[in-house]
């Protein structure tokens, strides 16, 4: 039976445009060692580890008349040199640099004639290490019959894994005659067919009239010298350039965090996002009266059998906290946040970091892809940033025997929303990828180095160098709370 898009991978194209590419994206800086590593050691080791994920040799094929939906098909002139890209950065090769070009690779949405994946090996920069880009849709990854193609490109050890290459040739191409044939047979004998293909002509009915109403909105507004959209330093009408701020930190000082106030590793992380975004907004001069919170998505790791099964061995739910950036205490903020988790911590359904960080292969590209079809498909109105946060493992992890010693997220941008924010733990270290728009926050690097002073404001309170806010309840006027108050 052929393999046909679902309803949600047509409406992450369909939602798709020049101004918001509906791909993720994940940075990997690795150190060529001895052995040294270029274009072509890359180039061998995506035509060795592919076959593991065979829709990166697929594309969309669409079926005349809409009969049915579209569906993966063998891209029968598949060029492997096309995907895999060779890229530099001039001298000196500083991060700042790499940045720039990853920028303006990620605003470029992907050629949909093809399979719907680029990776760029970009060489030249500094100590002579070569950073590896890979860019995916997120239709292609589901995490349900595809993972990312970063997480079977690195190995445990330096040694090179030689797994054996397969001997590919493309399906037969199919004709517009059989397409059709194909279509109503399929929606004749199954259900499910039949199903997807009437739900995804209701999705498309819905989003050309919310399309339509939008546009009307803004014709109304235009002629009463209205605004369609109230915009803050995070949401609005974004335009199709981004800019990108990774931001590295260590992974003990959460766990300090973690150890002395308690909560988790990724309480800590959201605390940090929201003292970051706090003071960010304190430098725009913004009015934090009437923006006590901003709320997040924040899509966690779950157990639910009525939810559709993976192959990473857990789903990933839409999880809504509220940040408090109007408030002024680091660990008041940090306890806000733990409680916002409870009801989710309770329900059992939760999955530990330690088992998502032990999963096989560099797993966070394919949670950081999944966690993106997420987001997108919750009502964008109903949250104002996405925040996503997955753990890796903690021992070095190797490309073609050169060490990774360094990777940050990039993820994509929603509509109206002007910043998203991507974390990723590995070997030690926790690294936030800022996605923003070019034109609407210039400042992007203040906001980089507002996360780290968020963490040092943390790590501080750990440390005994600043007071720590009580847990719970205050006590009662004219309680004793201290000894010095009992006596």
């Amino acid at each position: 039976m052929p393999d046909r898009l679902r309803a949600r991978d047509l409406a992450l194209l369909a939602g798709e445009t020049s101004s918001t590419p509906r791909h993720h994206a994940t940075v990997q800086v690795v150190e060529p060692g001895e052995g040294g590593l270029d274009y072509e050691r890359l180039l061998a080791l995506v035509s060795e580890r592919i076959s593991f994920v065979p829709r990166y040799r697929q594309r969309v094929q669409r079926v005349p008349g809409m009969l049915a939906n579209p569906m993966w098909v063998d891209d029968p002139h598949f060029d492997l040199g096309y995907h895999v890209r060779r890229s530099a950065v001039p001298r000196p090769g500083t991060q700042d640099q790499l940045r720039d070009l990853v920028a303006r690779i990620v605003s470029r949405p992907l050629d949909r004639s093809k399979p719907l994946w680029e990776f760029y090996v970009v060489e030249g920069l500094e100590d002579g290490r070569v950073a590896l880009l890979s860019k995916s849709h997120q239709a292609l990854v589901d995490g349900v019959t595809t993972v990312d193609l970063g997480q079977v490109l690195l190995d445990p050890d330096p040694e090179h894994r030689d797994l054996g290459g397969d001997e590919w040739r493309p399906a037969p191409r199919r004709s517009a005659v059989s397409l059709v044939r194909e279509a109503v047979t399929d929606n004749l004998l199954d259900a499910r067919t039949l199903v997807q293909t009437l739900q995804s002509r209701v999705d498309d009915a819905g989003r050309a009239l919310e399309t339509g109403l939008q546009r009307s909105g803004v014709l109304l507004d235009a002629v009463t010298a209205g605004r369609p959209d109230r915009e803050t330093a995070i949401s609005g009408r974004h335009s199709s350039q981004r800019r990108v701020v990774p931001v590295f930190t260590d992974l003990a000082d959460y766990r300090l965090v973690r150890e002395v106030h308690g909560g988790t590793v990724n309480d800590v992380v959201l605390a940090t996002v929201t003292g970051a975004l706090r003071s960010w907004l304190m430098t725009r001069h913004e009015s934090l009266g009437g923006l006590r919170r901003v709320r997040a998505l924040a899509p966690v790791s779950v157990i639910d059998e009525e939810m559709e099964a993976t192959i990473l061995g857990s789903q990933i739910a839409p999880h809504y906290v509220d940040l408090p950036v109007g408030e002024p205490s680091p660990v008041v903020r940090l306890h806000q946040v733990s409680y916002s988790f409870t009801a989710h911590h309770e329900t059992g359904r939760g999955v530990a970091a330690e088992r998502l960080a032990g999963l096989s292969g560099f797993a966070p590209t394919t949670f950081h892809a999944v966690a993106g079809r997420v987001a997108a498909g919750e009502p964008q109105r109903g949250f104002q940033i996405a925040v996503t946060n997955v753990p890796g493992p903690q021992s070095p992890l190797y490309a073609a025997g050169a060490r990774m010693v360094a990777t940050y997220p990039v993820p994509p941008l929603l509509p109206h929303h002007l910043v998203a924010v991507g974390v990723t733990s590995y070997d030690g270290q926790v690294a936030y990828g800022i996605t923003a728009d070019r034109d609407h926050v210039p400042d992007a690097d203040v906001l980089g180095q507002c996360l780290t002073e968020a963490l040092a404001e943390l790590v501080d309170t750990a440390t005994g160098l600043r007071p720590r806010a009580p847990r719970g309840r205050r006590p009662s006027r004219g309680k004793a709370t201290t000894e010095k108050e009992k006596k």
